[in-house]
């Protein structure tokens, strides 16, 4: 494994900057310009470089959708939700047609956010790709084919293209898919949900959305700081903040920041992306929630080794 690129960070549903977010932007950065000159694209640049991230980028709207690269040549995403779409036409762009592909698909759960973008994902409408659903649930299939019937959606699912198979994984068993281990593990979510650990050489990734953590059931701890032991990169849902998940959102099946932390710190996980971001955060709000998670890193580090703590956006690209 060498990347994961980000394609939808949020959770629930897409959203997008209002007329008011953007005039916001642009006052905020011609306010900080205020007497400067930029001779250059160049030097305009790197000014705009020098912008806090929520005036100068934004962490977009897509829901969640993240792509795993690899030495192979087959691809791997996990879930499809509305970032599906630039994957799709990415991989067309990038291959164009006919060049079949294979597609190796995690589904973490059945929640429309999570499936919306399928129909929109370009290579499964041409011939020759072959495109394998994994995931734990077992109406996988039928949840995947209703969202594509009438009147739900204009086009069938019979008008796919590509060879779609799907394929029932079973929690906590390990399986290898072109060359990549693969363990699912079931998580704490209405109509249950699965977290996936992939392995490859000395490369571990564990994707975990959708996933409340409960940290006084000491079985539950335990098992996810295994689950997430030494990972290069925990992808966390951090919906809420702290008090929300304890009180008046508890038993909704999100988690936290200080939850990641936690037990990102208790497995020696090397980086956490926080994922699954607020649909009503905005960027102000979601980089102060990135900063403050980084100073309580800090504070409780102790002597472990530093925890890299990141905020997922559409159109990250993270090495491994």
């Amino acid at each position: 494994m060498k990347q994961v690129v980000f394609w939808g960070t949020r959770g629930s549903l897409p959203v997008s900057l209002s007329h008011h977010d953007i005039r916001e932007k642009i006052v905020a950065a011609l306010t900080a310009a205020n007497g400067k000159t930029f001779k250059t694209r160049a030097a305009l640049d790197e000014f705009i470089d020098k912008l806090p991230f929520s005036v100068a980028g934004t962490f977009g709207g897509n829901s969640s959708c993240v792509e795993i690269i690899t030495d192979r040549s087959e691809h791997f995403i996990c879930d499809m939700g509305s970032g599906a779409r630039p994957l799709g036409q990415a991989k067309i762009a990038r291959f164009g047609t006919p060049n079949p592909q294979t597609y190796h698909i995690f589904i973490s759960h059945l929640h429309w956010d999570h499936l919306m973008g399928f129909p929109y994902f370009a290579p499964m409408y041409i011939a020759g790709n072959r495109i394998v659903i994994h995931g734990c649930h077992a109406n996988l299939e039928e949840a995947v084919r209703q969202q594509m019937q009438s009147p739900n959606f204009p086009v069938d699912y019979a008008q796919a293209g590509a060879k779609i198979e799907f394929d029932l994984m079973v929690p906590d068993e390990t399986r290898t898919i072109s060359g990549i281990n693969v363990k699912p593990k079931r998580q704490r979510h209405a109509g249950d949900s699965y977290g996936y650990r992939f392995e490859s050489g000395h490369k571990t990734v564990v994707y975990s959305t959708d996933s409340e953590h409960r940290l006084d059931n000491p079985a539950e701890y335990a098992a996810f700081s295994q689950f997430f032991s030494k990972a290069d990169l925990v992808i966390f849902d951090a919906m809420y903040s702290l008090a929300e998940a304890v009180s008046v959102k508890a038993d909704w099946g999100h988690s936290s920041n200080i939850v990641g932390v936690e037990l990102c710190q208790a497995a020696a996980a090397r980086r956490l992306a926080l994922f699954h971001h607020e649909p009503v955060h905005d960027d102000k709000q979601l980089s102060r929630l990135v900063a403050e998670t980084r100073r309580l890193e800090q504070i409780t580090r102790g002597f472990r080794a530093p925890l890299e703590i990141i905020s997922a956006y559409d159109g990250l690209t993270i090495d491994l």
